[in-house]
């Protein structure tokens, strides 16, 4: 198992079925040292800096219906909400003093949200913090809307593919939905020029290894700037509520796999990761993740934007709690770096 962990860390690829045996069989000292060896490359390019993100979910209302997901259409027991462009700028503002310089503007499908509404906020944010990352997280769009935000300012946008196997696809999405406009998606993101994040959820209902291995091979030839990647949680009012949660030890060899593969991909230690297990996000980056996203949502409406039960938002995981997330950063030998934090390689 060392030898394989080596060779990926020497070659950054491995054979279809040796990341098979990596994600089967690394367990114990072995996952011990494939974190090591990720935690290596993580800090040659970003040193023991942690970036931080102010996620701001700008509103829980969704038109599509999404198997695993707690806003989905179908759920009639959530409290919608939406967040106006002044209300949002409110969120910028108090970040900005609190000194991040990424936005992350999160969201359901909503068609709501039209480009005018999306762009006229862009364009209030670019103008107001001129020095900041916008990125952008609203789901499926035609071509020329994604052209419309690049042009008004955004500059990232996360878009995960959730899973690369047509059939695993269906078992996840209600028939309006199709792996291949997801795809054309991401090739339109990053042919406009976004910093493009893609990735998935670990364990969904009926994911295979041979489904994570598909997975992986995928984002090898996309070569993605971001990789988010978490375990699948459940929420009580989906078709999914009495599934069980993605496995962290899964979660943890997968994000070591994608660092050494991606040395300089942006890879965030996710929320979902906090919600697992108290020290989820102490592990993701000890596992190779460098990118962290505190929440700048109003405190009243973070429990709405429920995708799963049990949402860490609170505490370290909010923005508020900025001197928490330093202190628990400290423990394990990290600090933040409220930067920008852009890419630091070529966009391919």
């Amino acid at each position: 198992m060392k030898e394989l962990i080596e060779r990926l860390y020497r070659e950054q690829t491995l054979a279809p079925g040796e990341l098979r045996t990596l994600l089967l069989e690394c367990r114990g000292e072995d996952l011990d040292f494939l974190m090591q060896k990720a935690r290596e490359v993580a800090q040659s390019h970003f040193g023991n800096k942690i970036y931080i993100r102010g996620l701001i979910e700008v509103g829980n209302c969704c038109h599509n219906d999404c198997l695993y997901c707690g806003i989905r259409r179908s759920n009639r027991h959530l409290e919608r909400y939406r967040l106006d462009k002044e209300t949002i700028l409110a969120c910028c503002r108090h970040g900005y003093e609190l000194g991040f310089r990424t936005f992350v503007l999160q969201g359901g499908e909503d068609n709501y949200m039209t480009d005018e509404r999306v762009t006229s906020i862009v364009t209030a944010i670019r103008t107001e913090f001129p020095d900041v990352a916008i990125t952008l997280s609203l789901g499926e769009r035609p071509t020329v809307s994604y052209e419309r935000f690049f042009q008004a300012g955004a500059n990232r946008y996360l878009l995960r593919h959730e899973t690369h196997n047509e059939a695993h696809y269906r078992r996840l999405h209600p028939d309006s939905m199709s792996l291949s406009n997801r795809l054309r998606c991401l090739d339109d993101l990053k042919r406009i020029g976004f910093q493009t994040g893609t990735g998935i959820m670990v364990g969904s209902p009926g994911q295979t290894v041979d489904n994570l291995v598909e997975d992986i091979l995928f984002i090898e030839q996309f070569r993605p700037q971001m990789i988010g990647i978490g375990p699948f949680l459940p929420h009580h009012d989906t078709p999914f509520a009495s599934c069980p949660p993605g496995n962290l030890t899964q979660t943890l060899t997968l994000l070591s796999i994608f660092r050494l593969m991606h040395p300089q991909a942006l890879i965030p230690s996710t929320t979902a990761l906090a919600s697992l297990t108290p020290d989820g996000r102490e592990k993701g980056i000890l596992a190779g993740g460098n990118v962290v996203m505190p929440n700048l949502s109003p405190v009243e409406q973070r429990k709405k934007y429920a995708l799963y039960d049990h949402k860490a938002s609170m505490g370290s995981e909010a923005a508020e709690g900025l001197r928490l997330l330093a202190q628990r950063l400290a423990a394990i030998g990290y600090e933040i770096d409220k930067s920008r934090g852009d890419y630091p390689g070529k966009t391919l």
